[in-house]
């Protein structure tokens, strides 16, 4: 995390800008006090992107996607712009690692923790296809652990369950490898069992810290995930049922995420409900946040008019400590 530079707006919409988050080949993540004093995330795209119909109608859906969950486990929408020159998108910014970044600091997560996380994202779930929504890209680096507990975002490839419209063109991959379901590999329309097959994966990942599919390069992962059976030999005995069954080949032998909740019953509340060290970096992150708005300069009113502020989100990170509600949507398996 570092001050926004020159190059960066002193405003995006009505928010004044005051640090960079994270940046990739299609825009940065930039930190922003709106005027009540909340601070968001925005998402601004590459201008140059912006004169693509395609790209900005995917980020056009992402924006509606996002606008339509707003679950206490996802991350709604403050404000967005897609028809700006750079369009862009804010969420409410909260402090906590992406669960990708606590496993590389903290390695596998008990197994405690493991169900309180699955709990999580199974509500969140059922947020997301309650509103008839896939998500379809949940992995690890969009799953984000707040000091209340786990959200998910990044809905950038998200899609309607009952009207896909391929933007993008025939034959693209749209996923991540290894969290990608069979059917989703093969072309098919992932329905909801897809996200439960990436939930499985995601969980498996939280308890051994490595994906049930392996390979040396992308096609062997594929190739691994339609025909093979995971690797679940470090899952604890008492979710390795849950993770597999997520894991099945046939979408329909799959739990739901309501059933994944039955499954894992009540989980007892926490007012910390991840590793000491988790904790640890969201106190970290807090603090680098409170430093930068703290030592920002002021800057002149925005230019464009004041937005009415809509529901409230989250965030993740790249560089040094910070999490960005966004998501990263330039991540690797994009």
């Amino acid at each position: 995390m570092q001050a926004v530079g020159s190059d960066d707006p002193s405003h995006v919409g009505p928010f004044r800008m005051v640090a960079l988050l994270g940046q990739g080949g299609m825009g940065r993540v930039l930190l922003g006090v709106a005027v009540d004093g909340r601070l968001v995330a925005v998402k601004r795209v590459h201008a140059d992107l912006a004169d693509d119909p395609g790209f900005r109608a995917r980020f056009r859906r992402e924006v509606d996607a996002s606008r339509r969950v707003s679950g206490a486990y996802t991350a709604p929408v403050v404000d967005a712009d897609p028809d700006a020159p750079a369009p862009w998108l804010a969420s409410l910014f909260l402090p906590g690692p992406t669960l990708s970044e606590a496993l590389e600091a903290v390695g596998a997560l008990p197994e405690e923790t493991v169900r309180r996380l699955a709990a999580g994202l199974a509500r969140a779930l059922a947020d997301v296809h309650r509103a008839g929504l896939v998500h379809r890209d949940l992995k690890p680096s969009n799953v984000l652990l707040t000091e209340d507990g786990v959200r998910v975002i990044d809905f950038g490839i998200a899609r309607a369950a009952e009207a896909a419209t391929r933007i993008t063109h025939t034959g693209a991959l749209i996923g991540s490898p290894a969290f990608m379901a069979p059917e989703q590999i093969a072309g098919g329309e992932p329905g909801p069992a897809a996200d439960v097959f990436a939930l499985g994966a995601t969980l498996a990942v939280a308890c051994s810290g490595k994906p049930p599919f392996d390979g040396d390069s992308v096609p062997s992962v594929l190739h691994a995930v339609v025909h093979e059976e995971p690797d679940l030999s470090a899952v604890p005995p008492g979710l390795r049922g849950l993770i597999g069954a997520c894991l099945a080949k046939d979408p329909a032998l799959r739990p739901t995420p309501q059933a994944v909740s039955t499954f894992l019953g009540a989980v007892p509340g926490a007012a910390r409900p991840w590793p000491e060290a988790v904790h640890a970096r969201i106190a970290a992150q807090r603090a680098e946040v409170d430093r930068l708005v703290r030592t920002a300069p002021a800057a002149a009113s925005p230019s464009l008019p004041l937005r009415a502020p809509g529901p409230a989100p989250r965030r993740r990170r790249r560089p040094v400590a910070a999490a960005v509600a966004a998501g990263c949507w330039w991540s690797p398996g994009r």
